[in-house]
Order: C-alpha cells, then structure tokens, then sequence
C-alpha cells in the first residue's frame, strides 16, 4: 500500500525551513528549529547534536536524529545538510502551486533545505499511519559547501546504519551510484619586486611564471574519468611593483585513485619544470625561492556496485511505487563521498532541485511528493 504524502504540509514545511537563514557554520537557527520540531511532535528515541562544532569554526554541531525500527530489518541513515551557499540570508520564498523559487534576490536554498522537508515528512506519515519501518537515522550535516567539513567531523562510531542515502543531488527518481574522489592543491610562487617603472630588469614577475605554467596544463576534461581546474589565483600589490608572489589554487578530480595521482603529480611537476626552465634561461638572475606546492586529499570516490544491497534495497522500493529508476555517475562530491570513505555505503539520491547556487533556483511540489514517496518505500521494505 503506497502511503499519501500530505502536500501542503510538505509544501509549508519547506518554505519555512527555506526561510530561516543558514549559511555555512551559522548553521545553528536552523539546528535549534529542527530540535524543537523532533522532540516536540516527532519524539525520536534518541536525538543529539555532536561536538563538531569546535572543529568546522560552526555556531552549531551535526544533528543526529534515531528512530527504533523493526529489529529485524537493516537499518538505514538519510542524510541532508544544513547550509546553504550565499546570497542565502533574508530568503522569502514565492510558490505559484506548482514550483518554489526565490523572490529572485537570494537563492531557494532547496540545496538541501528540500530534502530535509521530505525527510520530516516521511517521518510525519510512518508516525501518523503506525507503519513499521526499519531502524532510521537521520543525519544533518553542516558546512557542506566549503568542504563538507560537517561529515569530515562527523563521530561515525555514533552511527549505528550501515548504508544510506544523501538527498542532495538533481533529477527524480535518479540515484548517483558513482562519484569522483578530488585532490585539492595551493602553488605558491615566489619571484623578486622591484619598481616597473624605474628598475623592472631587476624584478621576477611571480605572474608571469605562474602564467608560463599555467598555460602548459590541460585543464577542464582530461579523460572519460578525470577533471581539473585551477579557480583561484591571487599575486601582487600594485601595478608598479613587480609582483613578488603569486598563490594559485585548484582542483584535481577522477573516478580512478591511479589517475588522480598521476593528474595532480603533472600539474605540480609542470610548475616545477617552468621555474627550474626560467632559472636556465636567466643564469644572472636572482635567485628564485623554492616552489611551495601543497596538496590536500578533499574526499575519496563513492563507487557501488550494482548488486550492492543497497542499491537492491532503491530498486525494490521503486519497483514497489511502480517506476523506474535511473543509474548516473557523478562528477561533483558530497556528503556521501566522506561517508563511504567511513565504510558506510553511500548513494546520492536525486530529489529534483535545479539551477542550485543561484538566484534561479527551483523545484517543484510534485517532484518534492515524488521523492518522498520513494524514501518512504525505501523506510519500509
């Protein structure tokens, strides 16, 4: 029997989680609401939020919600996170009774204030029609968009399922099966000042050598597999100084270990070789500081297999509903991406959010009710 999700109810519930402000590590109005909510009408047996708080810099820890199941069935997490990305404070929502957006200002923040909505809703529905369920934890994080720093933090030996299902990514009734593991690096070169104007044979442009480097890398797609992109670049002081240092900063993402290894090594080897080219080209010349290359493992891959009892645990859910449900690889990193390098196996499941981290952003009431079916089947069977 397929259980009735209560739309309007589903519909209030997000716009008023949309409307409490949480950017990332001001997580906590929005803690303090989910708390009073839980204890007050939903009584989880246990509810708790950990002590990441000191660790992410967050006015707030991970919250932890448990709900006793049936014994016999497998427990399962859902997992959602708490922040939101900028311009996120001040947010009014406008529904026109199909799709939400934002007033146009700010973004929706259905990234992934949707989600939580529909977990609240399924626990709602398995409350108000006694319906027995697996053991469930619901698991919400904070800081997830500046590093998923909320799970990194995470005390995982408090967490009791084994598998579960991060409601953060786009499209319905779409699970994300794989996703990259991602390397971050910082290039900081040193070259020497001295004034444009009056001595600039005296200088080494720490912009012109970064450049040099720059534009001998592949960046963008590499393979079927692997990405890389360089966002951030900083260097100099003034248009008549020489610049002294320049920091870069970039990414190296693949689906295969092997391979981000071997990108990220190119990349920090190409900076080597420019400098070590300039120091051969220019044997008069100052001499140049060493390369400071740092590089910084971001989160590891999430890779099921397809009979993964989780993903059997998807299919038969949405067998139950009588629909399909599509298989995609990813190439963005979550939540989940740190869960299953804790052991815990992790699919991403598509709750139908589009154009996210922008002022369009949008989803829609059926699109909502649609995933809140699923994960309500995927709770009881």
């Amino acid at each position: 029997m397929q259980l009735i999700v209560n739309a309007q109810r589903l519909a209030d519930t997000f716009t008023t989680l949309c409307e409490i402000d949480s950017p990332s590590r001001q997580e906590g109005e929005l803690a303090a609401y989910l708390t009073t909510l839980f204890r007050d009408e939903l009584h989880p047996e246990t509810i708790f939020e950990d002590d990441s708080a000191a660790r992410t810099g967050s006015d707030c820890g991970n919250l932890i919600c448990r709900f006793n199941g049936d014994p016999a069935r497998q427990p399962i997490f859902f997992n959602c996170h708490m922040d939101t990305v900028s311009p996120c404070q001040g947010v009014r929502v406008r529904f026109d009774g199909l799709s939400f957006t934002s007033h146009g200002e700010t973004i929706l923040g259905a990234d992934d204030k949707a989600g939580i909505a529909m977990l609240i809703e399924m626990i709602r529905v398995l409350k108000e029609t006694n319906t027995p369920h697996a053991p469930l934890e619901l698991i919400f994080t904070t800081c997830e968009e500046i590093g998923l720093l909320g799970a990194k933090n995470l005390d995982y030996s408090k967490i009791k399922a084994e598998m579960g299902l991060a409601l953060d990514s786009a499209g319905v009734d779409v699970v994300v099966v794989g996703a990259p593991a991602a390397n971050r690096f910082t290039v900081k070169i040193q070259g020497v000042a001295a004034h444009a104007g009056l001595h600039p044979e005296q200088g080494v442009s720490a912009i012109k050598i970064a450049s040099q480097a720059i534009s001998g890398l592949k960046l963008g797609r590499l393979d079927a597999e692997s990405t890389a992109n360089i966002g951030l670049i900083s260097g100099g002081t003034a248009t008549n100084i020489i610049p002294e240092q320049t920091i870069i900063h970039g990414e190296v993402r693949s689906h295969c270990e092997n391979k981000l290894q071997q990108f990220t090594d190119n990349i920090e080897w190409r900076f080597r070789e420019t400098i070590e080219s300039w120091r051969d080209n220019n044997p008069e010349g100052p001499l140049l500081p060493p390369l400071e290359w740092k590089v910084a493992k971001e989160y590891p891959a999430v890779k099921l297999k397809n009979d993964d009892p989780l993903l059997n645990l998807l299919s038969k859910a949405a067998f139950n509903l009588e629909r399909p449900l599509t298989q995609l690889v990813s190439g963005g990193g979550s939540d989940a991406n740190i869960f299953n390098g804790q052991g815990l196996r992790t699919a991403i499941l598509g709750i139908g959010m589009t154009k996210v981290h922008t002022t369009d952003e949008s989803i829609t009431i059926n699109d909502m009710i649609r995933t809140t079916e699923l994960i309500i089947s995927v709770a009881t069977n």
